[in-house]
């Protein structure tokens, strides 16, 4: 009998940054000022020399930003947006927002403030009768499902299911890419200390009146103990379609096209692990968008729903009372929160577990939240990306002089298997990922900074802070379908160029 073969656990991989057009950092914008400045002097020099040397010295002041780039690829002209535009808000004091009866916004209620402020709360029915809140985004005319669901869990599971389910969440996200109209879907992985609330709803009212002492004092020490070592976790997945551009429907009728898709998005979510799944309705999208903007009343909620069965809640009242914007942190309500952007995703493979450390419960936070951004592309547009990259990936390796390089070889490899599993039905999808932490004030921002820089480093990423759009930062790491490609003032296809 021969000996059992080693179990080799699988590893995953082979993401890439899309590749920027143009000649090396430039971008096609870059290049493209380059070759129409060459001609442009060559133009001038008929004319005068020192006017050829002047127009020469401008462009290169003009250029040069285009070609220094961060780690994660913005150029100069594009740090200078930012900073420009954190300067602007803060001189028509938009950084500051205050609502409820005392404010000056009519109707005295506390609407959630910044991308939330333009979106309405609808609720339909889908094919089991079961309601779910959709959230119509009125700026841009987009609307979002929510779905939540309880994942099992990679504990005592074997690695063969652990990759079944990884291969069923691929298969899932390439159907996304299939789904007509859909603009982006986020997974929001939201962790907290538990309460207790649930605990004792579910223990201290089954204690029998004539119980012993020691026993009910047991329970009631169980009861007051175990949340101190416990955390709650919640799981989201918000999916973000919009109507195609001259296309004119009624929200009715958008609503009830959503309601046919969600059995079938319920069903591949199950089969990727994502245990029971259900849309989440009108109110609990209210209350997690509330208790994020103030974890102080998240036992209210909860207790709330234990005693009552709901808490009414509405999406005008799920926004905060006041809330202030500064450079690295976003104060609101009960919670001051620092949110931080994917600059570089980890290189090589990973195990599945390379994300667990970041998804628990971080000591000395209140909340937390790992929002997972995708951006699925169609098939056709896939089929272009992938050829694109495969012969910029070749061409790259080719030009070398002498020996290919290891990267170079490696990003050819990484190409070609791009493009047969494209070729095979796989899809592409672009992702990103965010995180926000929240504490109960300002002094243990740092702390919670550190706990977050030691959390990356276990899951090979690296991310920066979200400085000076900490408040825009914050609402994409809520599960109400903000899509941060979708609310930039310069198109995506521009930056891209850039």
């Amino acid at each position: 009998m021969s000996p059992q073969a080693a179990h080799v656990d699988p590893t995953y991989g082979n993401w890439r940054r899309p590749r920027r057009p143009g000649l090396g950092p430039l971008g096609l914008l870059g290049t493209v000022g380059v070759f129409g400045g060459i001609v442009f002097d060559l133009l001038i020099s008929l004319i005068s020399l020192q006017l050829t040397l002047v127009v020469f010295v401008l462009q290169v002041f003009l250029l040069l930003p285009l070609a220094v780039r961060t780690q994660d690829g913005r150029n100069v002209y594009q740090l200078l947006a930012v900073r420009i535009g954190w300067f602007r808000r803060q001189a028509k004091g938009v950084t500051t927002y205050v609502s409820g009866p005392l404010s000056r916004r009519p109707g005295g209620r506390y609407p959630p403030p910044g991308l939330l402020s333009r979106v309405r709360v609808l609720e339909g029915r889908d094919a089991y009768d079961q309601p779910f809140g959709v959230l119509h985004h009125r700026s841009r005319n987009l609307y979002t499902i929510v779905l939540g669901c309880e994942p099992d869990g990679g504990s005592l599971v074997d690695p063969d299911q652990i990759d079944n389910w990884v291969a069923a969440w691929g298969h899932w996200l390439a159907r996304l890419s299939g789904e007509p109209g859909l603009r982006g879907a986020s997974v929001v992985v939201e962790t907290a200390p538990d309460t207790g609330t649930r605990l004792a709803n579910e223990v201290l009212p089954r204690l029998a009146p004539d119980a012993p002492p020691a026993a009910r004092a047991v329970m009631e020490e169980v009861v007051g103990s175990y949340p101190a070592a416990s955390s709650e976790m919640h799981t989201y997945i918000a999916l973000t379609y919009g109507v195609q551009p001259g296309q004119k429907r009624r929200t009715e009728d958008v609503v009830a096209d959503l309601a046919l898709r969600v059995p079938g998005l319920l069903v591949g979510v199950v089969g990727a692990g994502g245990g029971p799944a259900t849309p989440l309705s009108a109110e609990r999208i209210a209350e997690v968008v509330r208790v994020a903007y103030d974890p102080a009343v998240a036992a209210d909620v909860l207790e709330a729903r234990a005693v009552h069965g709901g808490t009414g809640l509405e999406w005008d009242d799920a926004g905060p009372a006041a809330a202030v914007e500064t450079v690295g942190a976003y104060q609101h309500d009960s919670g001051v929160s620092r949110t931080w952007m994917l600059t570089l995703a980890p290189r090589g493979t990973v195990r599945a577990q390379v994300l667990r450390g970041l998804l628990e419960d971080a000591p000395g936070t209140r909340r937390k939240r790992v929002a997972l951004l995708y951006r699925p592309i169609d098939p056709a547009t896939s089929a272009r990306i992938v050829e694109a990259d495969r012969r910029a990936a070749q061409f790259m390796a080719t030009s070398r002089r002498g020996n290919v390089q290891a990267r170079a070889a490696s990003e050819v490899r990484a190409a070609e298997q791009t493009a047969v599993e494209e070729a095979t039905g796989a899809g592409l999808v672009e992702f990103s990922l965010m995180v926000t932490v929240t504490v109960d004030s300002a002094d243990e921002v740092d702390d919670a900074s550190a706990t977050v820089r030691n959390l990356l480093a276990g899951a090979r990423l690296s991310m920066r802070p979200a400085d000076r759009m900490q408040a825009a930062a914050f609402s994409c790491t809520l599960p109400a379908g903000i899509l941060p490609w979708e609310y930039t003032l310069v198109p995506r296809e521009v930056k891209e160029a850039l």
